[in-house]
């Protein structure tokens, strides 16, 4: 092996190992919110109780009020029949709305995953910071990624598509050009060793004003 296949092998090493240690510091913030909130459960019942003693129900409506918008910022919003991608999924989406942008998702797994959680962890995540980054470049009424997951047949299906700024990009072999600087390509070239490694299909196509990811997975 090359020196320069070997450093090349080093940074995408670095680049995994970023990536997860990324992802893992976003999934638990989410958790430690729910933790919270739950750690709070028995203080919010008491309170209500002490309103409900004095028979006051407008300030128990307005209490729950209260509840309920506390809980929608902490919320699964994704249930896909799988953890690890609920919380890659979740992680991701809470992220993508903290910078205005919305997030449409359809996203079911019924069946036990063949391919490793890992794997498919690094999948989701790189494809949803490209599309984040992407859509931070256009205004923020215009910043929109839709996700949708499910099986075909034997075959796990994955596809984002996000809205970009600028004209259709251009493809240098089988990658799109990154915009994103040095370094940030790794994660296409992952995604890609991934999806080899596994057997899989991949199929990048950037139009006008829209760029799309699709992967099949076999699971048999």
């Amino acid at each position: 092996m090359s020196i320069f296949s070997k450093k090349i092998d080093q940074q995408i090493a670095s680049y995994q190992h970023e990536l997860i240690e990324t992802h893992y510091r976003e999934v638990d913030n989410m958790y430690r919110q729910i933790r919270g909130w739950r750690h709070d459960y028995r203080n919010h019942i008491q309170t209500m109780k002490a309103y409900a003693a004095n028979e006051d129900w407008d300030a128990i409506k307005r209490y729950l009020d209260l509840l309920d918008e506390d809980l929608t910022t902490v919320d699964t919003v994704i249930k896909t029949g799988n953890s690890m991608t609920d919380a890659i999924l979740n992680s991701k989406i809470s992220l993508a709305k903290s910078k205005g942008i919305q997030v449409i998702a359809d996203a079911h797994i019924p069946v036990k995953l063949k391919s490793s959680e890992i794997d498919l962890c690094c999948i989701l995540g790189n494809l949803f910071d490209n599309a984040i980054d992407a859509s931070m470049k256009l205004p923020e009424n215009q910043r929109v990624i839709r996700v949708y997951m499910d099986m075909k047949n034997t075959q796990l299906y994955i596809s984002f598509t996000n809205f970009t700024a600028g004209k259709k990009m251009k493809k240098e072999g089988k990658l799109f050009r990154s915009t994103k600087g040095e370094g940030h390509g790794f994660g296409l070239v992952r995604i890609d060793a991934i999806v080899e490694r596994l057997d899989g299909y991949i199929s990048r196509n950037s139009e006008d004003g829209a760029f799309t990811t699709e992967i099949l997975l076999p699971q048999l």
